[in-house]
């Protein structure tokens, strides 16, 4: 797969930005950390705004910036989405696109006008000035503007951070489809977990100025090294794909690499495909598959590493299922007595299995 490989280094007023990235060429990639992390200085030097004492940036095969040269950022074939829409108050939604549209020669618009409007949802809107729109109405047209621009990269930072939860809600779907339909990679900033969860293919967490883990969501989510909470807790986030309902207890059944689970019904048909988050408090082992119990989903798994949690009562197991990782929290107690170690066979009862989108 073409990637992108950003390496830079920078500091100033006392904060030093290091990273060496080797990040996919398609999909959505999320830098994911606390505020001052380096996530934006990071996204702004990769989109030519942040002056490197050291950098390297190649798209896809096209050489950016290396010791000899620098693209400035007019020239750079991306599209940036800010934390505000910044749309022109005197122009309407259409003119608006219009101005992103112009900007770039026919033979290079690498996603048209018309799949941006559809894309977004905002064909209703285009008569209208932004005094007339919502925040998240907003963020859709700035979001098509962008993409009107045809990037070859498009830079998202923290495009919500402004909007309510209700509003977080409304655009997040768009977001999905943008992950699903865009051929163009994506880098996504963010400290919104549900943000993560929901649109990311890839993470790469910040922490002062460094990027102290990157991988695929799944397999980073899972690492026990540096355990990563996207939220209130640790857990992983599986791709998964409706393929059972039970309409009588109101229950679908999703399928993922490794294995299915019954999760609530959210009224997605057969074959719909969506993500399913698994928090390792919600997971539980034993030696024997148990009967009488309410635990809807139990599946075999092998443990692949241990390790102590936050607290010194509990630990961390990273279990494999099928090829899928999954993360359990147990108290050291319950580890012991279990005798748990890397390659045992054991059953893990997943209690509960929030659904993603």
């Amino acid at each position: 797969m073409p990637e992108i490989i950003a390496k830079f280094r920078l500091g100033y007023d006392g904060f030093d930005l290091d990273v060496d990235l080797e990040l996919p060429g398609r999909g959505v990639t999320a830098f994911f950390g606390p505020s001052g992390s380096g996530k934006t200085t990071l996204l702004r030097a990769i989109a030519g705004l942040e002056p490197a004492s050291a950098g390297y940036l190649a798209v896809n095969g096209e050489i950016w910036q290396d010791g000899r040269r620098v693209v400035p950022t007019h020239r750079r074939a991306l599209g940036y989405v800010f934390q505000e829409a910044r749309l022109f108050p005197h122009l309407t939604v259409a003119a608006n696109l219009d101005f992103g549209r112009r900007r770039i020669a026919e033979h290079e618009r690498r996603v048209s006008l018309d799949h941006a409007i559809e894309l977004l949802g905002i064909a209703h809107l285009l008569e209208r000035r932004p005094e007339r729109l919502s925040g998240g109405e907003r963020s859709r047209v700035a979001i098509a503007r962008a993409l009107a621009t045809g990037p070859r990269l498009l830079l998202m930072d923290e495009p919500l951070a402004a909007l309510d939860h209700a509003r977080k809600q409304e655009i997040l779907p768009y977001l999905e489809r943008l992950h699903d339909e865009l051929e163009i990679p994506v880098l996504y900033v963010s400290h919104a977990p549900d943000e993560v969860a929901r649109v990311a293919d890839h993470l790469v967490v910040m922490e002062d100025g460094r990027a102290v883990a990157q991988g695929p969501l799944a397999e980073t989510l899972a690492r026990l090294d540096l355990p990563i909470r996207l939220g209130e807790d640790a857990g992983v986030v599986l791709d998964a794909r409706v393929i059972e309902h039970d309409e009588a207890w109101h229950l679908a059944r999703v399928e993922f690499v490794g294995g299915s689970l019954w999760v609530r019904d959210a009224g997605h048909p057969v074959g719909h495909r969506l993500r399913v988050r698994i928090l390792a408090r919600d997971v539980s082992l034993a030696h024997e598959r148990l009967g009488g119990t309410s635990i809807l989903n139990v599946l075999p798994a092998r443990v692949m590493e241990l390790a102590g949690d936050t607290h010194p009562a509990l630990a961390l197991v990273r279990l494999q299922v099928g090829n899928s990782p999954i993360v359990a929290r147990v108290t050291g107690r319950s580890a012991a007595a279990l005798g748990l170690s890397p390659g045992m066979e054991v059953w893990a009862q997943i209690k509960a299995v929030a659904l993603i989108g």
